[in-house]
Protein backbone atom coordinates (compact mmCIF):
# COMPACT_ATOMS: atom_id res chain seq x y z
CA UNK A 1 0.00 0.00 0.00
CA UNK A 2 2.49 2.46 0.76
CA UNK A 3 4.50 2.03 -2.26
CA UNK A 4 1.55 2.63 -4.32
CA UNK A 5 0.94 5.98 -2.44
CA UNK A 6 4.89 6.85 -3.42
CA UNK A 7 4.27 6.37 -6.89
CA UNK A 8 0.95 8.20 -7.14
CA UNK A 9 2.09 10.87 -5.28
CA UNK A 10 5.45 10.64 -7.74
CA UNK A 11 2.41 11.28 -10.75
CA UNK A 12 0.61 14.27 -9.27
CA UNK A 13 3.63 16.06 -8.44
CA UNK A 14 4.76 15.67 -11.94
CA UNK A 15 2.28 18.89 -12.63
CA UNK A 16 4.85 20.90 -10.99
CA UNK A 17 7.97 19.21 -12.10
CA UNK A 18 7.59 16.91 -14.81
CA UNK A 19 9.93 14.22 -16.08
CA UNK A 20 9.39 11.29 -18.09
CA UNK A 21 9.84 8.68 -15.73
CA UNK A 22 6.77 10.21 -13.52
CA UNK A 23 4.80 9.03 -16.69
CA UNK A 24 2.29 6.03 -16.45
CA UNK A 25 4.24 3.24 -14.76
CA UNK A 26 3.66 -0.33 -15.08
CA UNK A 27 1.45 -1.23 -12.43
CA UNK A 28 -1.22 1.72 -13.20
CA UNK A 29 -3.31 1.56 -16.51
CA UNK A 30 -5.06 4.18 -18.11
CA UNK A 31 -8.60 3.55 -18.18
CA UNK A 32 -10.07 2.39 -21.85
CA UNK A 33 -12.98 4.43 -21.95
CA UNK A 34 -11.00 7.30 -23.60
CA UNK A 35 -11.57 6.57 -27.18
CA UNK A 36 -12.86 9.34 -28.93
CA UNK A 37 -12.72 9.69 -32.59
CA UNK A 38 -11.29 12.97 -34.44
CA UNK A 39 -14.80 14.61 -34.14
CA UNK A 40 -14.66 14.74 -30.31
CA UNK A 41 -17.95 12.24 -30.18
CA UNK A 42 -18.09 9.55 -27.91
CA UNK A 43 -18.26 5.89 -28.76
CA UNK A 44 -20.91 3.92 -28.09
CA UNK A 45 -18.12 1.58 -25.68
CA UNK A 46 -16.54 4.35 -23.67
CA UNK A 47 -17.77 4.25 -20.75
CA UNK A 48 -17.53 0.17 -20.34
CA UNK A 49 -14.10 0.19 -18.38
CA UNK A 50 -14.45 3.28 -17.01
CA UNK A 51 -14.19 3.12 -13.28
CA UNK A 52 -15.56 6.01 -11.95
CA UNK A 53 -18.42 5.26 -14.73
CA UNK A 54 -18.66 1.85 -12.98
CA UNK A 55 -19.32 4.15 -9.85
CA UNK A 56 -21.67 5.88 -10.76
CA UNK A 57 -23.77 3.00 -11.83
CA UNK A 58 -23.24 1.23 -8.65
CA UNK A 59 -21.18 -1.61 -10.08
CA UNK A 60 -18.13 -1.04 -8.52
CA UNK A 61 -17.79 0.02 -4.34
CA UNK A 62 -16.49 3.50 -3.30
CA UNK A 63 -17.24 5.49 -0.02
CA UNK A 64 -19.37 8.24 -1.16
CA UNK A 65 -19.11 11.77 0.68
CA UNK A 66 -21.23 14.23 -1.68
CA UNK A 67 -23.66 13.31 -4.49
CA UNK A 68 -26.06 15.45 -6.68
CA UNK A 69 -27.71 15.10 -10.52
CA UNK A 70 -24.46 16.25 -11.98
CA UNK A 71 -21.27 15.05 -9.60
CA UNK A 72 -20.25 12.94 -6.75
CA UNK A 73 -17.23 12.91 -4.82
CA UNK A 74 -15.59 9.91 -3.29
CA UNK A 75 -12.67 9.21 -1.12
CA UNK A 76 -9.95 8.62 -3.53
CA UNK A 77 -8.83 4.17 -2.97
CA UNK A 78 -5.20 5.19 -3.11
CA UNK A 79 -4.81 8.52 -1.02
CA UNK A 80 -1.84 10.45 -0.38
CA UNK A 81 -3.52 11.75 3.03
CA UNK A 82 -5.97 11.21 4.92
CA UNK A 83 -9.53 12.99 3.74
CA UNK A 84 -7.86 13.37 0.23
CA UNK A 85 -10.78 13.51 -2.21
CA UNK A 86 -12.25 13.26 -5.73
CA UNK A 87 -15.01 15.37 -7.48
CA UNK A 88 -16.53 13.26 -10.37
CA UNK A 89 -18.81 14.38 -12.95
CA UNK A 90 -21.45 12.07 -13.74
CA UNK A 91 -21.26 12.38 -17.75
CA UNK A 92 -18.34 10.83 -19.19
CA UNK A 93 -15.18 13.08 -20.60
CA UNK A 94 -11.91 11.63 -20.74
CA UNK A 95 -10.06 15.42 -20.18
CA UNK A 96 -10.74 18.76 -18.70
CA UNK A 97 -9.88 20.46 -22.29
CA UNK A 98 -12.96 18.33 -23.60
CA UNK A 99 -15.43 18.72 -20.60
CA UNK A 100 -18.41 21.22 -21.14
CA UNK A 101 -17.90 24.72 -19.14
CA UNK A 102 -21.28 23.58 -18.00
CA UNK A 103 -20.22 20.21 -16.25
CA UNK A 104 -17.30 21.86 -15.23
CA UNK A 105 -19.01 25.05 -13.32
CA UNK A 106 -21.38 22.25 -11.34
CA UNK A 107 -18.06 20.56 -10.39
CA UNK A 108 -16.69 23.64 -9.14
CA UNK A 109 -19.55 25.06 -7.81
CA UNK A 110 -19.40 22.45 -5.25
CA UNK A 111 -15.80 22.82 -3.88
CA UNK A 112 -15.91 25.49 -1.29
CA UNK A 113 -18.86 22.78 0.26
CA UNK A 114 -17.05 20.14 0.15
CA UNK A 115 -13.64 21.22 0.77
CA UNK A 116 -14.84 22.96 4.01
CA UNK A 117 -16.43 20.08 4.71
CA UNK A 118 -13.14 17.97 4.49
CA UNK A 119 -10.81 20.25 6.09
CA UNK A 120 -13.16 20.26 9.30
CA UNK A 121 -13.53 16.25 9.22
CA UNK A 122 -9.49 15.94 8.79
CA UNK A 123 -8.33 18.83 11.34
CA UNK A 124 -7.07 20.58 8.18
CA UNK A 125 -6.80 24.52 7.28
CA UNK A 126 -5.55 24.40 3.80
CA UNK A 127 -6.23 22.18 0.55
CA UNK A 128 -4.79 21.58 -3.05
CA UNK A 129 -7.33 21.64 -5.75
CA UNK A 130 -5.81 19.61 -8.81
CA UNK A 131 -6.36 18.35 -12.08
CA UNK A 132 -4.14 15.98 -13.87
CA UNK A 133 -4.75 16.64 -17.63
CA UNK A 134 -3.38 14.43 -19.69
CA UNK A 135 -0.74 11.16 -19.00
CA UNK A 136 2.62 13.65 -18.86
CA UNK A 137 0.43 15.70 -16.30
CA UNK A 138 0.15 12.21 -14.02
CA UNK A 139 -3.68 11.43 -15.35
CA UNK A 140 -4.26 7.74 -14.84
CA UNK A 141 -7.88 7.21 -15.00
CA UNK A 142 -9.38 9.34 -17.97
CA UNK A 143 -12.57 10.50 -16.65
CA UNK A 144 -12.52 14.51 -15.47
CA UNK A 145 -12.53 14.45 -12.25
CA UNK A 146 -10.80 17.04 -9.69
CA UNK A 147 -8.59 16.35 -6.01
CA UNK A 148 -9.11 18.18 -3.33
CA UNK A 149 -6.50 17.19 -1.14
CA UNK A 150 -6.23 18.39 2.31
CA UNK A 151 -3.41 20.07 4.07
CA UNK A 152 -1.38 20.53 7.35
CA UNK A 153 1.56 23.04 7.82
CA UNK A 154 4.69 21.46 7.09
CA UNK A 155 3.28 17.73 5.96
CA UNK A 156 5.94 17.98 3.51
CA UNK A 157 3.54 16.18 0.73
CA UNK A 158 4.91 18.29 -2.73
CA UNK A 159 8.73 17.69 -2.48
CA UNK A 160 8.85 19.89 -5.37
CA UNK A 161 7.61 22.79 -2.94
CA UNK A 162 10.91 23.15 -2.23
CA UNK A 163 11.77 23.85 -5.65
CA UNK A 164 12.61 27.59 -6.12
CA UNK A 165 11.12 29.42 -8.69
CA UNK A 166 12.06 32.09 -10.98
CA UNK A 167 10.59 35.23 -11.70
CA UNK A 168 8.56 35.85 -14.86
CA UNK A 169 11.28 38.36 -17.33
CA UNK A 170 8.63 40.77 -19.23
CA UNK A 171 10.85 40.65 -22.47
CA UNK A 172 10.27 39.96 -25.68
CA UNK A 173 10.07 36.49 -25.53
CA UNK A 174 7.65 36.49 -22.07
CA UNK A 175 5.05 38.89 -25.01
CA UNK A 176 5.15 36.31 -27.91
CA UNK A 177 4.41 33.73 -25.68
CA UNK A 178 1.33 35.62 -24.27
CA UNK A 179 0.32 36.98 -27.89
CA UNK A 180 0.76 33.31 -28.48
CA UNK A 181 -1.43 31.75 -26.28
CA UNK A 182 -4.13 34.91 -27.21
CA UNK A 183 -4.19 33.55 -30.37
CA UNK A 184 -5.36 30.17 -29.03
CA UNK A 185 -7.98 31.27 -27.14
CA UNK A 186 -10.64 31.36 -29.85
CA UNK A 187 -10.35 27.85 -31.00
CA UNK A 188 -8.44 25.10 -29.26
CA UNK A 189 -8.89 21.37 -30.52
CA UNK A 190 -12.27 22.82 -32.30
CA UNK A 191 -13.72 24.23 -28.74
CA UNK A 192 -15.43 27.86 -29.31
CA UNK A 193 -15.06 29.79 -26.22
CA UNK A 194 -18.67 30.85 -26.30
CA UNK A 195 -17.42 34.19 -24.61
CA UNK A 196 -18.18 36.59 -27.94
CA UNK A 197 -18.59 40.24 -27.21
CA UNK A 198 -16.68 39.72 -23.70
CA UNK A 199 -13.46 41.39 -24.44
CA UNK A 200 -10.79 40.38 -22.36
CA UNK A 201 -8.76 43.29 -19.85
CA UNK A 202 -5.69 41.88 -20.27
CA UNK A 203 -5.44 41.32 -24.04
CA UNK A 204 -3.09 44.42 -25.28
CA UNK A 205 -2.14 44.79 -22.10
Amino acid sequence: MEARVRRRLSLLASHINPSQEALLPTCLSASPCASWDANGEKEVKEQEGCVFCKIIRGEAPALKVYEDDACLCILDTYPLCHGHSLIIPKCHFPSLDVTPPSTIAAMCSKVPLISSAIMKATGCDSFNLLVNNGAAAGQVIYHTHIHIIPRKAHDCLWASESIQRRPLKLDQEGSQLANHIRENLSFVNGYEDGSEGQASTLVGN
